[in-house]
């Protein structure tokens, strides 16, 4: 076995622990952390009661803050401000907590257990309402997360196999652009047939197809480019590379299985970030809450997308200049 062969076999070991670390670590203990909860009554009193008593839970699994009313705090749950609402009925023994399972129905739980025993232990009992419900055909609000998944593997998927036909680095400007090109179509393709299938084939994701169509497609493209970019800086191994970024650190903390208040702080807070987190939360989005709030994770995939082509596209001119240079 060769230098090279054997540093590449000792690469994929540590990518693999890297890859069980990662999982292992985001997923073997969801905490609520800081959920954002709107808490609402007509009596004002009762409200400041509520916020003194949840900001203070052990752990701080909430983070409470007043509403004007319902409709108020439905509003803010709608525009993805507050993951749930409490409604508290003081001339009642029992108050009402508004959920949104479309949001993950792991968050909806972990919600409901946390202000089920804080209720509880004001002697009062909780109602819960599903004001955003999941689908029919999306279990656990998890079909989003496993869309953007594959369109995800599909886009470094394309590029690594644009680096194994043609080789890892471009030579020139124009087969870069080549590459960039052959990827867009792709992304297209793979981001109609994708929404396709998980909307009008299976019936498991709500909202506008053109919308998922729109968001596929600068998914792929972001993650393509992307791989298309640490390809050029390191060869062979910008496909690893780009599998450490995307799938080793983006899946576990894209808020898929256990949305962001339920993870680790790490993972938490990488997450919006890199391409899988900005997906599930905008896929998400359009599917349940008519697009709200998505125009920030949008920006991140333009952001991969844009720096992967610009990247891509620069050290392949260089590469070009080096070798006219050698000729002459």
């Amino acid at each position: 076995m060769s230098v090279r062969a054997a540093l590449l076999v000792l690469g994929v070991l540590a990518l693999q622990i890297a890859f069980i670390t990662s999982y292992v670590g985001a997923f073997h203990d969801p905490t609520p952390h800081r959920i954002p909860l709107a808490v609402t009554s007509v009596s004002p009193q009762a409200v400041d009661q509520s916020l003194y008593r949840l900001n203070r839970l052990p752990g701080e699994p909430l983070d409470p803050r007043a509403a004007a009313d319902e409709a108020t705090a439905r509003r803010q749950i709608m525009n993805r401000e507050v993951d749930g609402a409490l409604v508290i009925d003081p001339r009642a023994g029992a108050d009402r907590l508004l959920v949104a399972g479309g949001s993950g129905s792991s968050l909806a739980q972990a919600l409901t257990a946390v202000v089920t025993e804080a209720e509880a232990a004001e002697g009062r009992r909780v109602r819960v309402v599903d004001v955003v419900p999941e689908a029919p055909g999306d279990a656990r609000g998890l079909s989003s997360f496993y869309l953007v998944v594959g369109w995800c593997v599909g886009g470094y998927l394309c590029a690594a196999i644009l680096a194994i036909s043609a080789g890892a680095r471009p030579a020139n400007g124009s087969r870069a652009l080549i590459r960039l090109g052959v990827l867009l179509l792709y992304s297209i393709a793979a981001g109609l047939l994708g929404t396709v299938v998980a909307g009008p084939v299976l019936d498991a994701l709500p909202g506008s197809v053109w919308a998922l169509w729109g968001l596929g497609t600068l998914l792929v493209f972001a993650v393509g480019a992307l791989t298309l970019a640490l390809q050029g800086l390191a060869g062979i191994v910008g496909i690893g590379l780009a599998i450490l970024v995307v799938v080793v650190a983006g899946n576990p903390s894209a808020g898929g299985a256990y949305p962001y208040p339920l993870l680790p702080p790490f993972w938490r807070e990488i997450g919006p970030a890199l391409p899988p987190g900005a997906g599930t939360w905008t896929a998400r989005s359009i599917a349940y809450f008519r697009g709200n709030a998505a125009a920030g994770p949008m920006w991140v995939l333009a952001a991969w997308a844009v720096g992967g082509a610009a990247v891509t596209m620069a050290l392949a001119l260089l590469r070009g200049r080096g070798r006219s240079g050698a000729r002459t």
